[in-house]
C-alpha cells in the first residue's frame, strides 16, 4: 500500500509548530517570513476544503523577546508572565497574516483539565467542530500562563508534540503533521552518530522505536525532542491518525507532505475500533 499517496486525501490535518521554527535563532524574535509562509499555506489548504487546526508553540519564547529579556527565565512565575505577554503578540501577528487571504483564525488555549474532564472534553470537541464548519482556523497552546505542566515537566500534558496528539485524536484528524528542527525519526541522535539511518515509515510503532525516543532536539528554545514527538505518535496511531514528522526550515513543506511526497517520517495510523481516548490520556499524562 502506497501510504504516502493516501495524504493527498485527508480533509482534517492538524499542524503542530516547534517554538525552534518560528524564531530567529540568534535573538529568540518570531521569524515574520515564515509566519508569513505558514499563514499562506494553512489558508490555501482551507481554499482546498480541508479542515485545518494549528497548534503553535512560541507563547513564552515570544514573550521572552518583547520583554527584552537575554535569555529564558528559570523561575515559573516569570515564565508564566513571559507566556502571557507573548501568546497575546503571538495571537495578534497569527490573526493579522490570516487576514492576509481572507482566513478567520481563533484562539483556543487548553490545560489537562480541558481533556481529563468529561464536560469540558465535550464542550472543547463542540467548539472545534463548529470553529470547523465555519471555516475557521483555530489556533491552540497550552495555557502556559495559568498551568504548570509543560512548564515544570514534560512528563506532564505538555509538550506541545503531545497537546497535538490529544488535540487530533478529539477532533477525529486524519493527519498531524509535526514540524520542528529535525527531519525525522533516526535510528540514532544524527547529530552525534554519523551513521544514524533515516527511517521513512513507520507501520507499527513497537518498543523498537519507542527505544529510539532518546532527546534528540538540539534547540535551546523549544521543550520537545524525540521521545515527546514518539508519545504523539503513540496516541495519534491509537486513534487512527497517521502523523508525520518534518523539518520545519522551510514550510512549504507542508503542502509537498499534503500531496504525498516523500518528506519526513510517516507513522501509520491503526484502526479506530477499541481507542478510548481518555483512556490514553490517563495512561501516558
Amino acid at each position: 500500500m502506497n501510504y504516502r499517496e493516501r495524504l493527498k486525501d485527508k480533509k482534517r490535518i492538524v499542524i503542530k509548530i516547534g517554538s525552534s521554527s518560528l524564531t530567529h535563532p540568534e535573538t529568540g524574535r518570531l521569524n515574520l517570513r515564515k509566519l508569513e509562509v505558514l499563514a499562506r499555506e494553512l489558508s490555501d489548504l482551507r481554499s482546498q476544503g480541508k479542515d485545518v487546526i494549528l497548534v503553535s508553540s512560541g507563547a513564552v519564547a515570544t514573550g521572552v523577546a518583547a520583554l527584552g529579556m537575554k535569555e529564558k527565565p528559570t523561575e515559573l512565575k516569570t515564565k508564566q508572565a513571559c507566556a502571557a505577554v507573548g501568546q497575546a503578540r503571538l495571537i495578534m501577528i497569527y490573526q493579522k497574516l490570516f487576514l492576509e487571504y481572507n482566513q478567520p483564525s481563533a484562539q483556543i488555549l487548553m490545560t489537562k483539565n480541558t481533556m481529563v474532564n468529561n464536560a469540558n472534553r465535550k464542550n472543547a470537541q463542540n467548539t472545534f467542530n463548529e470553529l470547523l464548519s465555519l471555516g475557521v482556523i483555530p489556533i491552540v497552546n497550552e495555557n502556559d500562563s495559568i498551568s504548570t505542566y509543560e512548564l515544570q515537566s514534560l512528563e506532564k500534558f505538555g509538550d506541545n508534540d503531545t497537546l497535538s496528539a490529544v488535540v487530533a485524536a478529539l477532533v477525529q484528524a486524519d493527519l498531524l503533521i509535526l514540524l520542528s528542527d529535525i527531519d525525522g525519526l533516526f535510528t540514532d541522535d544524527p547529530n552525534i552518530n554519523p551513521d544514524a539511518r533515516f527511517i521513512d515509515l513507520v507501520e507499527n510503532l513497537d518498543e523498537e522505536f519507542l527505544e529510539m525516543g532518546k532527546s534528540t532536539s538540539k534547540s535551546t528554545v523549544g521543550t520537545g525532542g524525540m521521545a515527546t514527538k514518539l508519545t504523539a505518535a503513540r496516541i495519534a496511531s491509537a486513534a487512527g491518525v497517521d502523523m508525520v514528522i518534518a523539518n520545519g526550515a522551510d514550510f512549504h513543506i507542508i503542502h509537498k507532505i499534503t500531496e504525498g511526497r516523500d518528506y519526513g517520517t510517516l507513522f501509520v495510523g491503526q484502526s479506530r475500533e477499541e481507542f478510548y481516548l481518555i483512556d490514553i490520556i490517563d495512561k501516558l499524562l
